[in-house]
């Protein structure tokens, strides 16, 4: 009997920490209503096999005119300019080998963005083209141990003056944002890391159910909308009431599917029926 009553007494203990361990920014919380209402383009409204391919300045241009929020990533050049790009590496999108922090900024200009006539934009540029008509998701690319990005991206926003949240999969992004610029509206990108061989250990496992929230302190969770019905996600969002980021949806049906258990929604490859969402909650 002892011994039963020992073990309820560690499982409650368990349970209690596991759901500590998830909980999110509660106190001091920045206002996400100015990111509420809108669809956002992944990477622009992108087409790669035209004249406006993704993280382009005229991707991004045609996002803002349509009405949608945008999110973008963000790289440092070799000479420490903020640039905007997704892969680590040119390969895919510029057909060269070498990775972006390879190339001095004046370099990356020679390239371009799947044969067009688009170039790697600084987000300098890209900041001033959107002047704040619509809303940014900002992603901080950032290697494991490396945090100049956040200064740097920092110094940029510090002087805008639309709406914008930063998000990363490095929760050394976050702890920076955290220490720094409590003010500052942050987000915990995540998936099932650890379900590819690529990604496996204990820290991807921490990582994917959301068990260093109780670091960082997000003030949304950003989730791979295929993985929606996973335990830490929900509980993060049902108990602490968590604004949940659906990415990447890429059809109406997978929009509609994903309006229960998301509150905000990134988008490709198709055009969402408005570019103002209708059904979104109020996001306090």
């Amino acid at each position: 009997m002892a011994g039963f009553i020992i073990l309820l007494i560690a499982l409650a203990v368990f349970i209690l920490l596991y759901i500590l361990a998830l909980m999110p920014r509660i106190i001091h919380k920045p206002d996400l209503k100015p990111l509420s209402g809108f669809y956002y383009a992944h990477r622009g409204l992108h087409d790669n096999e035209g004249d406006a391919p993704e993280n382009s300045l005229a991707a991004f241009r045609k996002a803002a005119e349509a009405g949608y929020g945008i999110e973008l990533d963000l790289q440092l050049s070799k000479d420490g300019e903020v640039v905007v790009f997704h892969d680590i590496t040119l390969d895919r999108i510029c057909r060269v080998p070498g990775r972006i922090s390879d190339f001095t900024y004046e370099e990356l200009c020679r390239h371009r963005l799947y044969g067009s006539a688009e170039p790697i934009p600084r987000f300098q540029d890209v900041l001033k083209m959107i002047d704040g008509r619509v809303p940014l998701i900002v992603e901080l690319k950032i290697p494991w141990q490396d945090i100049s990005l956040c200064p740097a991206a920092d110094r940029l926003l510090s002087e805008y003056h639309g709406s914008y949240c930063i998000e990363s999969f490095n929760p050394l992004a976050l702890i920076w944002y955290k220490k720094n610029r409590q003010a500052v509206i942050r987000g915990q990108l995540a998936d099932r890391l650890s379900a590819g061989t690529k990604y496996r250990g204990l820290l991807y496992r921490l990582l994917e159910n959301l068990l260093l929230n109780w670091v960082t302190r997000p003030d949304f969770v950003a989730y791979n909308h295929r993985h929606a019905r996973m335990l830490s996600r929900r509980l993060c969002r049902r108990l602490y009431g968590n604004t949940a980021v659906a990415w990447t949806i890429q059809s109406e049906e997978e929009l509609e599917r994903a309006r229960d258990d998301f509150d905000l929604f990134i988008f490709d490859s198709f055009i969402p029926l408005g570019g103002l969402t209708t059904s979104l909650k109020e996001i306090s």
